[in-house]
């Protein structure tokens, strides 16, 4: 498998065009110890009417949001950031691809207490290969509880995105992958499903969709999307509440959702299947919606989601 350094391409850095084999930061830059910074995953999609950045606007607004919740200043505008992922995009002859919009603080003081340092952002953008193996995706996935709690919201923030964050997703998950399971579902610190590593989750119960409040879990841009689709184009019922573990064991169907999972259903937690046959009819049109959604290829009813379309 070809190294992500090998290749050759562009990084967008404060505003400038760099090289990508020539891409370096310095080795006390303050994010890399502390963790202190934000980013977001954005992907495009190449469809019939060319390629399309999908809910750029929503998700740079989080960036920005998560920037200023960490007290993090930055001068560059929303309408900047996006069309710089288009030119991202262009410049590395991409179509399918994921971009990273990255926030961070430079080298110029170590320590909790350093002041004076300076923002930086990045966007880097690559193909994006499978996020999990096509079978499994397509059978859906074994899933393990973990051990590893989500965060307390008032231990950190729920609604930034922030990289620190990230590594209790990653005890969890490679706990739950060394065991033999494809993802792990995370718990709230009062016991409710957050969601999982780096994914939201839904469940269907007797033809209503059911998902954690976004106090107990990231308030995902595709978890919007799903609850979007699911209201107006299949005439479910919503609902954001509390949802306790073994209700996902009874549940007609679960899936995580998520930029780079998309919609992936789960099969099984915790050694219990879920679901009756492994039929997910409501999961397996929520795929085809928003497959055809995020190229494009919704015909006239694309019209009522043009907005979340960005065109390159």
């Amino acid at each position: 498998m070809q190294s992500i350094y090998d290749r050759d391409g562009w990084f967008w850095l404060d505003g400038e065009w760099l090289a990508w084999r020539e891409a370096r930061t310095h080795l006390l830059t303050h994010t890399l110890h502390y963790g202190m910074g934000c980013f977001e995953g954005v992907r495009a999609y190449e469809g019939p009417n060319g390629t399309h950045l999908f809910r750029a606007d929503a998700h740079i607004r989080r960036l920005l949001d998560s920037a200023h919740a960490l007290d993090i200043p930055v001068d560059f505008t929303a309408e900047a950031l996006i069309s710089a992922q288009c030119e991202a995009l262009r410049r590395n002859s991409l179509g399918d691809a994921y971009l990273k919009p990255t926030v961070f603080l430079g080298a110029e003081g170590m320590g909790l207490r350093a002041a004076g340092l300076t923002t930086h952002i990045m966007i880097p953008a690559w193909h994006l290969a499978h996020y999990i193996a096509p079978d499994s995706a397509e059978q859906g996935l074994r899933v393990l509880t973990s051990s590893w709690s989500r965060h307390h919201v008032n231990i950190s923030m729920c609604r930034a995105k922030t990289n620190g964050h990230y590594v209790n997703s990653m005890l969890a998950l490679n706990t739950a992958v060394k065991a033999g399971f494809d993802e792990t579902l995370m718990l709230d610190p009062e016991g409710y499903v957050a969601e999982g590593s780096a994914e939201n989750v839904f469940i269907v119960r007797d033809g209503v969709l059911h998902t954690p409040a976004v106090t107990s879990c990231l308030q995902g841009i595709t978890r919007d999307s799903v609850i979007t689709l699911a209201r107006e184009r299949l005439g479910m019922e919503v609902q954001e509440r509390q949802i306790t573990r073994d209700e996902v064991y009874i549940a007609d169907e679960a899936f995580f959702t998520g930029t780079a999972a998309e919609i992936l259903p789960i099969r099984e937690l915790d050694g219990r299947s879920v679901g009756r046959g492994g039929k997910r009819p409501v999961t397996r049109e929520l795929q085809m919606l928003y497959g055809r959604l995020v190229r494009g290829d919704l015909g006239d009813d694309l019209v009522a989601y043009q907005g979340w379309l960005q065109a390159v």
